[in-house]
């Protein structure tokens, strides 16, 4: 193994350049050349193929900086037509003329879909990313349990049945991803500031968090002591949920409710997906949950209730909504994320350098050894039809009655989060937020160093 190349791939996340720099640091110390490719699958689909040389006589390129949010080669959400056979004939004549012995794939439940088409022409393996932390599997041999339903004559959805196996945290594949637990920190420590408004001004608010259809990261936010979670696992009952409201409401004259984007109603129909636009994945473009909770709890609440707890306000000014949004997937990773994106990175090329191929490294975590890495197939994640399907929270976490994580969903979060944070964290914070030379110096982009680094096949 004397050459791999590396892509990141799908939406970023704030530990890609960890990952990126373990897979480096590994790679320098067996003498492997490591090559990012640009903007991930969506390079190899350019005929010219740019790339950078990330460690140029085994030290690692000086842009590549750990502590810094995103990818320093780019990310996009171009994915590998497994029907084209002339397009993956070009991706492989391509993968040749780059001299890879091996590829390693950054990314999530999408990623290790479209990567399968590549191991057919060099050995290829996956580090999971995703701040949705939605690659695994609840216990192995989840993935066989999807079943099919048909919506139309030509159309059908894939539904998990309610899991009949006993859960037990430590038999989970792939316990997180890199990218959760800054996500959550971004996204509770947003909680704890919209509180001291709805406060002030006697109003409800709803705060939406990404997720798309796995819990994990509203479940997370419980650390920012939201009143209410909603997860997409579990279908709303909104007249339960409006008398849960008024509740807590009475009590304290204020209410924050934290919800996933991808909530649904009894029904099963997305509370957020309005537009029935897909992104380049296939994935339904969620929007507007919030929102749309918003709307069906004034109207379950009825206008008396607010007009007379809120003497003088209009009632639909009695609910806010927020959206934490991309900040969530942005900016510096926190420690947790760090530490373990590098190990994955550097647990990938001694996968490839030990002759595995569609294979994942993961982190494993059991009470004895705590998180500890290793690799799995990747064939373990496919389900009888050959897809990767995007792992749902399991409804042992979360306690529908209360809407509150439950005790097995609180202990999953102790291991990742009582020492996500490090000092230098907050000593970051500190030194760089209001350096007076913010005021003065522009933003220096790294894609502007990167250009300057980046070469072409045939140049």
């Amino acid at each position: 193994m004397k050459r791999i190349g590396i892509l990141t791939a799908g939406g970023d996340t704030p530990a890609l350049n960890a990952t990126l720099h373990g897979a480096v640091t590994r790679a320098n110390a067996l003498r492997i050349d490591m090559i990012g490719l640009i903007r991930g699958f969506g390079g190899l689909m350019h005929e010219q193929v740019p790339h950078v040389h990330l460690n140029p006589l085994f030290q690692a390129i000086p842009e590549l900086d750990p502590t810094r949010g995103g990818s320093i080669i780019g990310s996009s959400r171009t994915y590998v037509d497994a029907s084209n056979q002339a397009q993956l004939q070009a991706l492989g004549d391509r993968l040749k003329r780059l001299q890879l012995d091996g590829l390693i794939c950054v990314g999530g439940d999408g990623t290790l879909n479209g990567l399968q088409p590549l191991t057919q022409f060099v050995p290829t393996v996956l580090v999971p990313k995703t701040i949705d932390n939605d690659l695994g599997l609840n216990y192995l041999g989840e993935a066989n349990e999807w079943v099919r339903e048909s919506t139309t004559e030509d159309s059908f959805r894939c539904r998990r049945p309610t899991p009949g196996t006993a859960f037990d945290l430590e038999r989970m594949i792939n316990y997180v991803t890199p990218g959760y637990a800054t996500a959550v920190f971004v996204a509770a420590n947003g909680i704890h500031r919209v509180r001291t408004t709805a406060e002030s001004h006697r109003r409800i608010a709803i705060v939406e968090v990404m997720g798309r259809h796995s819990g994990y990261i509203a479940l997370g936010t419980s650390y920012g002591q939201p009143d209410i979670v909603l997860v997409p696992e579990a279908p709303i009952n909104l007249d339960r949920l409006a008398a849960r409201v008024t509740d807590i409401y009475d009590i304290q004259q204020n209410v924050v409710i934290v919800c996933g984007e991808g909530v649904i109603d009894e029904t099963g129909k997305d509370l957020g997906s309005e537009k029935m636009s897909t992104d380049p994945s296939g994935n339904v473009i969620l929007s507007g949950a919030a929102e749309a909770l918003k709307r069906r709890l004034l109207e379950r609440i009825g206008n008396d209730y607010f007009e007379s707890t809120r003497r003088g306000s209009r009632p639909g000014s009695a609910i806010f909504t927020r959206k934490v949004g991309h900040t969530q997937r942005g900016g510096r990773p926190v420690l947790f994320d760090r530490y373990y994106a590098a190990g994955l990175g550097g647990q990938a090329v001694d996968m490839l350098a030990d002759g595995e191929s569609n294979a994942v490294s993961v982190l494993q975590w059991n009470s004895n050894l705590g998180f500890y890495l290793d690799s799995i197939a990747g064939s373990v994640f496919i389900d009888r039809w050959g897809h990767i399907q995007a792992r749902k929270m399991h409804p042992d976490f979360y306690d529908s009655a209360s809407m509150k994580p439950s005790q097995t969903g609180i202990d999953y979060l102790l291991p990742i989060f009582t020492n996500a944070l490090g000092g230098d964290d907050v000593e970051h914070i500190r030194q760089t937020l209001f350096d007076s030379g913010n005021l003065q110096r522009p933003y220096h982009s790294v894609n502007t160093d990167i250009r300057k680094r980046t070469q072409f096949v045939g140049e």
